[in-house]
């Protein structure tokens, strides 16, 4: 079942229809009073003829009305059936007078002819990504289905909300030559000028924070009649659930933070150290197998060689693209090295080709590793707003990020920190409140879900959250890295919680299967 959960059938009649629609899809008086209406727009009996297509069937859900739609996944033909609608909002909540924006949010129906009154929501990370784009493939969540109607909400500033995009700029950059130099903080500064104009055409920058998003998914609450909010945060999106409990905590029946990022944290601080620790754990699982040990060595020194040469002279390589098998170059430098190893560190399928790919890379081969970047790229090109993730970097995180000299060997040195500080030099910052950093404190049912190798948050940022709460739970994936909801049995544990919000009680021995993937001797596997 991959999410198309909408009622279709073939009636004789329309009465026939709408009786039986009515019947088996009642809403229950528990949902503030919002009953699921007909969806069939008025004057549909006069669409059905042959030769005349069915106009669009709606769905009032409180203030809303819902049109049928079709989510489509990324890099994929497959859709997924949901009720789409757009909330207009007020750019500025100070300025009602001032320029309107659209909230784009899409409804995924519950199985269920009377689902629970909690709807869950589902809040996308990055900064940058769509909930309509990342959680369009219902596959992840299709247990929570069955009992409750799922969510999907694009932050302004992203899909459909919107999108902070710069265009024209991106296809300047793409007909670069590919020798091009990486760019220094000049260029940066230069390039995200160019891009702000763009967006001030249509948006001011100043507006696309996570406290303002906050408010509108307080606003889509009340407009789909107030029913109590189960949320689900990813990566940065656990900020979002965060800044939502505290500012509106009886809008929130429980909440699940995956790969959490502390409310006292300044996204940026500790991606070096955080990737450096999740690097040294997989490649000492290589050390420690045999098999892989005699055909790699030690694949850490291996990497710091590779990137020390680079540092010597950076490379044009020519590869062919494993999605239009077109042989391709670019000009590979340092930043660019480490900027794959750190994707393929996410997960832990990837990180196990890590020792491999570096190793052909060493001995001249760089397929490997510059291909399955190529597609890690695709999978992030279509998902991801830079635009909005400025607004909420440079407003919320920029004024605190530091480099720090702890840092300055490591793989990824102080790259990341230097490339904000250039980028917040010139985009606009918008206002946060005085408690915006101030550690969550909750009594709410809150569980917490951490890869112990995930190199962007790792468990220490789980385990700082939960002090201020009296009601949550930690679970530590063993050998998964960044974004966990999908591994194992944990789509069976998150439906379990939402059923029964009851941290300490969550039967999660299951977890306990899981480990890391063996490191890839060859493009077998692991075995020699």
């Amino acid at each position: 079942m991959r999410g198309r959960t909408i009622l279709r059938a073939l009636v004789a009649s329309l009465c026939a229809a709408v009786l039986l629609w009515q019947h088996f899809h009642a809403r229950p008086a528990a949902r503030a009073g919002a009953a699921r209406a007909s969806e069939f727009a008025s004057g549909t009996a006069f669409a059905m003829a042959a030769d005349k297509p069915l106009p669009p069937r709606h769905w009032q859900l409180g203030a809303l009305n819902l049109t049928s739609c079709e989510l489509p996944h990324l890099l994929s033909g497959a859709t997924t059936a949901a009720w789409c609608a757009d909330l207009k909002v007020a750019e500025n909540p100070a300025r009602a007078d001032g320029r309107h924006i659209g909230l784009h949010l899409a409804v995924i129906r519950s199985e269920a002819a009377r689902p629970e009154a909690d709807i869950v929501v589902l809040i996308a990370g990055g900064p940058g990504e769509a909930a309509t784009q990342s959680f369009a493939d219902t596959a992840l969540y299709a247990g929570l289905l069955k009992h409750h109607d799922v969510l999907l909400l694009d932050q302004r500033g992203t899909g459909g909300s919107n999108p902070l995009n710069c265009k024209r700029t991106a296809e300047g950059l793409r007909a670069l030559p590919s020798g091009t130099a990486a760019p220094g903080a000049d260029e940066i500064r230069r390039r995200v000028a160019s891009c702000l104009a763009e967006v001030q055409a249509v948006a001011d920058p100043r507006y696309y924070t996570t406290t303002l998003a906050v408010q509108d998914l307080e606003n889509v609450r009340r407009a789909l009649g107030a029913p109590p909010f189960d949320l689900i945060g990813v990566s940065y999106g656990t900020r979002v659930a965060q800044q939502y409990l505290m500012r509106h905590p009886d809008g929130v029946r429980s909440v699940v933070l995956d790969s959490p990022a502390p409310n006292q944290l300044f996204l940026g601080e500790g991606f070096a150290a955080s990737l450096e620790a999740a690097l040294k754990d997989d490649f000492a699982d290589c050390r420690a197998a045999p098999a892989c040990r005699r055909a790699f060595g030690d694949p850490m020194q291996t990497l710091h060689a590779l990137r020390d040469g680079l540092h010597a002279g950076a490379q044009q390589v020519s590869f062919r693209d494993p999605r239009t098998f077109l042989t391709v170059s670019r000009r590979l430098t340092p930043d660019l090295l480490v900027g794959v190893v750190r994707l393929f560190a996410y997960e832990p399928e990837t990180a196990a080709l890590l020792p491999l790919s570096i190793d052909a890379a060493a001995h001249g081969d760089f397929a490997p590793l510059l291909g399955q970047q190529r597609l890690l790229d695709a999978d992030l090109a279509g998902d991801m707003n830079g635009g909005m993730a400025m607004s909420v970097i440079c407003s919320e995180d920029a004024g605190g990020l530091r480099a720090r000299s702890q840092d300055a060997d490591t793989m990824l040195g102080n790259v990341l920190v230097e490339e904000i500080e250039a980028q917040c030099s010139v985009w606009p910052h918008g206002a946060m409140p005085a408690d915006f950093h101030a550690p969550l404190r909750s009594g709410k049912p809150i569980l917490i879900l951490s890869g112990a190798r995930d190199p962007v948050t790792p468990p220490e940022y789980g385990a700082a959250i939960m002090p201020g709460l009296s009601n949550a739970r930690h679970l530590v994936l063993r050998g998964q890295g960044h974004a966990v909801l999908a591994r194992g049995c944990m789509p069976q544990l998150l439906e379990r919680f939402i059923e029964r919000p009851e941290p300490a009680r969550l039967d999660a021995r299951c977890l306990e299967r899981l480990g890391p993937t063996p490191a890839f001797v060859n493009f077998n596997g692991a075995a020699p």
